[in-house]
């Protein structure tokens, strides 16, 4: 029986030093049809020659350049000219385990309802050491918000979709259903852990170009939700790579990822209303954190009067919240004066986290209470 072919779409951008890493990653996968499209948004680093050198005699690797246009574009311009029946998405400085395509194929297989399956993932710092092994319900908070049960409406043990007995992924669960009304707290997806049907990307369309900044991966993965089920096979597939300078969670952006969470949640809103089934209280904190987030952002950068109405904003969705009203207060005082007392908090709150988590230092407690595997 034939593999269908997953195209792999990696952009990037001056990241030479990681970028063959990430496509080597790739190419040593288990499942064995495989295409890897690296979109260069206009590298100034040596990743031309890197890719002539190393993979320009390698039929399945091929490399496209453009003019800098940021990363939806440079996604998109390999969505465009993937030619398999599935389709993956890597950042250029994460990487994969061996087996991720294989399961997730398996996973397809079993669930031909399903458009999109993404996983777990381990975290890994900028010298290369494990920091998390289950990363995934820590970077994404809006799974504060759920269960599984709660979450998805089927569950079901990977061995018995693969009809295969294997220790290695022995008590791992898939969730599956549709979840778009969930996502509207927030993304639940890591880009670079999901892999889609080519149908349900056709359906999607593509990355918005206007979100070049931040938050194009949520707008992008609730709408890919909001085209039919989806899939989270609940096991780390990835590294990903955290601590490094250039990338765009870096805390100076939080502005630009809160403003592009509250656009989207209300034009999804207005779209679809009938359509969502949270309930009013929920949709009140999603605008209240939305807001939160954006009045924090506005009092890091010094703008006191937007950090005063925007959290103010945050405090009308939802009056009872003593974290946000304290933001408020230091947005009162002068700049200085509140940052120093934010800073003293900040302090005594890492404090406190760190004396509870060390007794439970590196044990990481999945949803069934056993220890979560790692696919390595």
């Amino acid at each position: 029986m034939s593999s269908p072919l997953v195209s792999t779409v990696i952009p990037t951008f001056n990241r030479a030093a990681y970028l063959g890493r990430a496509i080597d990653s790739v190419l040593s996968q288990t499942y064995p049809s495989v295409e890897v499209i690296v979109v260069d948004d206009g590298s100034t680093d040596n990743t031309a020659e890197l890719m002539q050198k190393e993979y320009g005699d390698d039929e399945r690797v091929r490399y496209l350049h453009q003019t800098n246009q940021g990363v939806s574009v440079a996604r998109n311009t390999g969505m465009n000219a993937a030619k398999g029946e599935f389709v993956a998405l890597l950042d250029s400085d994460d990487v994969w385990y061996p087996r991720k395509l294989e399961l997730q194929v398996g996973v397809f297989n079993a669930l031909p309802d399903v458009g999109m399956v993404w996983t777990d993932m381990e975290a890994i710092s900028a010298d290369g050491r494990s920091t998390d092994s289950r990363y995934l319900r820590k970077m994404y908070n809006a799974y504060k918000w759920y269960r599984e049960d709660n979450l998805f409406t089927e569950s079901y043990l990977l061995t018995d979709l693969l009809s295969q007995t294997d220790e290695s992924i022995e008590g791992v669960s898939v969730y599956a259903g549709d979840i778009y009304s969930q996502m509207i707290m927030g993304n639940l997806v890591h880009t670079s852990t999901v892999l889609m049907r080519r149908e349900r990307m056709k359906a999607v369309g593509l990355f918005d170009p206007k979100l070049r900044w931040a938050g194009e991966d949520y707008d992008f993965h609730l709408r890919t939700c909001r085209e039919g089920p989806v899939a989270l096979l609940d096991l780390p597939t990835i590294q990903y790579q955290r601590e490094l300078e250039d990338q765009i969670t870096q805390p100076h952006n939080a502005l630009n990822f809160a403003n592009a969470y509250l656009e989207t949640i209300t034009r999804m809103l207005k779209q679809d209303r009938d359509r969502i089934t949270l309930p009013s209280s929920m949709i009140s904190a999603a605008f209240s954190e939305a807001y939160a987030w954006i009045g924090e952002a506005e009092l890091d950068s010094g703008d006191m009067p937007a950090a005063r109405r925007d959290l103010g904003r945050s405090l009308w969705h939802r009056p009872k919240q003593f974290h946000t009203a304290s933001l408020l207060l230091f947005s009162l005082t002068p700049f200085g004066l509140g940052n120093h007392f934010r800073a003293v908090m900040r302090g005594l709150k890492s404090g406190m986290k760190s004396l509870g988590s060390r007794s439970s230092q590196n044990v990481h407690v999945g949803p069934s209470g056993a220890d979560s595997p790692v696919l390595q």
